[in-house]
């Protein structure tokens, strides 16, 4: 039986750590830290259930399930379709993909391009470089693992770190925590983990890190499935150990870097602060590497599942292409509309599957029905649905929306926790109750 060498592991779970790790993994925590304050270790530790826990055991459930397509199977073949497709647009040429190329623009470009020169015209030159490098990887799948577990995610640590240890040096300037973290700091920051979009990305992430470790030459699945765990737990500490770095550095410095609007201007700040002209250097190759391993992650997963779900009439290679250059059309209009844009979009996205994740992870034990699957991932997509449409656009369906209004959690965006929790509680009993009866009404009728 093939296994796995210590340096073949290594490989695959850091190279799943830099899939995880991109543009909106390294602008969040900073950003906690700077608003959280003094409150920043509970509000991360919160932040870390959907921002670390969730991807890491979304990613092992998918590999275990052999796809997300499978996974979402379980409410119905429609469902998974249409749930399948959402999930790699949004987080791919739709808003994921565009982010990663995004982010090091405005992080490390744009705010050095002379005023005589064209803002737009330089986000255009240096996102065709991203993503023509970008594209190149993904154009060859089996070289994934070497290009980004060995050279590309170990550089980024090594200068994450480098960061860290530079900016923990300067003077202490804690503030005390402000807006929704002053008055629910965990609740803030477990909404705040939905922002890196990793508990979605890891829905196609999964798949992705079985078929590496498959090209290694394992072939048993059992053999596959203990790997992804083991991949995903050492990821997932990875991934906590830097979310934590980051938070600290946003920390240390949020009571002099008052007022900021997202974490790379935190960074940015109190980069320039200890290390001058050399940290923005180093944070422009940090934003970089990080965003473009989550890009390749992103484009490779989904022109494998497009190539998949229209039956090879178009190659891998093609789709390839095709959501490298959407990509890098959208990435032209700018971070800041596309930070607008996801946020009700992950509103309405994350719940279900959090739900899915969950529901997944503990089948073996429950064996949930179909109808189970199909009441929670309704309740669980209608309510945060209308909570959007209330809070963002103030649509308003009358009673319906009152009666969600009135509903536990309603104020910190998790009305949907309670009623889908209810629900699959009552669907599971009610299933496993008839299942019941229609065994015993057989029984019977094989005795007389």
């Amino acid at each position: 039986m093939k296994k796995l060498t210590r340096s073949q592991f290594l490989q695959v779970s850091i190279m799943l750590f830099g899939l995880f790790f991109g543009a909106g993994n390294l602008i969040f925590p900073p950003l906690l830290g700077n608003q959280a304050g003094t409150a920043t270790y509970i509000s991360l530790l919160a932040f870390s259930v959907t921002a670390v826990l969730f991807p890491v055991v979304g990613s092992i459930l998918v590999g275990k399930t052999n796809g997300l397509t499978n996974l979402a199977n379980r409410v119905g073949p429609v469902f998974s379709v249409v749930f399948t497709t959402a999930i790699y647009l949004s987080i791919g040429p739709g808003l994921g993909i565009p982010r990663a190329g995004s982010v090091p623009f405005e992080m490390a470009i744009a705010p050095y391009v002379p005023e005589s020169f064209s803002l737009g015209l330089a986000r255009f030159l240096y996102t065709l470089v991203f993503f023509a490098i970008a594209m190149t990887i993904c154009l060859k799948p089996n070289k994934l693992v070497k290009r980004i577990g060995k050279y590309l995610t170990p550089t980024l640590l090594v200068l994450i770190f480098i960061m860290f240890i530079r900016v923990v040096t300067m003077s202490r300037n804690v503030a005390m925590p402000t807006g929704d973290y002053a008055t629910g700091p965990v609740t803030k920051g477990f909404l705040a983990g939905y922002d890196t979009m990793d508990a979605v990305a890891a829905l196609n992430f999964g798949f992705v890190i079985a078929q590496a470790i498959r090209r290694f030459g394992v072939t048993d699945e059992k053999e596959v499935t203990k790997y992804e765990v083991k991949a995903g737990m050492l990821a997932g500490t990875v991934l906590f150990i830097v979310y934590a770095m980051l938070a600290t550095i946003g920390m240390i410095g949020s009571a002099k870097f008052k007022g900021l609007e997202n974490g790379a201007q935190v960074l940015t700040e109190t980069v320039k602060f200890v290390l001058g002209d050399f940290g923005l250097v180093l944070l422009a190759s940090i934003f970089t590497l990080a965003c473009l391993t989550t890009c390749v992650g992103l484009i490779t997963s989904g022109g494998e599942y497009f190539e998949s779900l229209f039956k090879n009439k178009l190659s891998y290679r093609s789709w390839v292409f095709i959501w490298t250059l959407f990509s890098f059309i959208m990435a032209n209009f700018g971070l800041n509309k596309l930070l607008e844009f996801s946020v009700p979009l992950l509103q309405i996205i994350y719940p279900v599957a959090l739900v899915l994740i969950v529901m997944g992870i503990s089948h073996d034990y429950v064996n949930y029905s179909r109808v189970a699957y199909i009441a929670a991932a309704v309740v669980s997509v209608v309510l945060p649905l209308v909570e959007v449409l209330d809070k963002t656009f103030n649509l308003n369906f009358g009673v319906f929306t009152d009666m969600l209004v009135s509903l536990p959690l309603y104020k910190e965006g998790l009305s949907w926790l309670l009623p889908t929790l209810v629900v699959l509680v009552l669907a599971t009993l009610v299933s496993k109750v008839m299942v019941g009866l229609r065994q015993t009404s057989v029984a019977r009728t094989t005795n007389n």
